[in-house]
């Protein structure tokens, strides 16, 4: 995604339905295919100043802060998406056309090895390294060739 994009993100993601940050997070990582996690970082001063201005209100529910899109946050969600031509991750998507299988893929990739790295072995992941270091030089040779 590009800078800036998290605002129109959230403000999209929000129009379908409500969430807490988490589920903002998550939502957000299923639309761009898992090319794209937004930290939480990110997130939640967004979501906060989102707030701040009217576009989003948040309510305490079952001890979590549940955000929620206000009709002045619709406005602007449907203005900033018609103004770039579509939500962030259809952008990023019609912009890597070509290359969405690649996306697809480098995302599944990091879901794994960010698996192995909560739940591996020391072994799995010396393993894992020397796995993935062999393939960015092939990645590299390809390049070459």
């Amino acid at each position: 995604m590009r800078r800036g994009d998290i605002r129109t993100a959230l403000l999209a993601v929000l129009t379908e339905a409500p969430g807490h940050g988490y589920d903002v997070i998550k939502n957000l990582e299923e639309k761009s295919g898992g090319a794209w996690k937004p930290s939480p970082g990110s997130v939640y001063p967004t979501l906060q100043l989102l707030e701040d201005e009217g576009l989003v209100r948040s309510t305490e529910r079952d001890a979590k802060r549940v955000y929620e899109i206000t009709d002045d946050g619709r406005a602007e969600a449907a203005r900033r998406i018609e103004e770039a031509g579509g939500t962030p991750w259809d952008l990023v998507e019609q912009a890597n056309a070509g290359s969405g299988d690649l996306h697809r893929s480098m995302g599944q990739l990091l879901g794994a090895a960010k698996q192995l790295g909560m739940v591996g072995t020391p072994a799995q992941l010396e393993q894992a390294s020397e796995i993935l270091n062999d393939a960015r030089k092939q990645l590299y040779a390809l390049l070459a060739s």
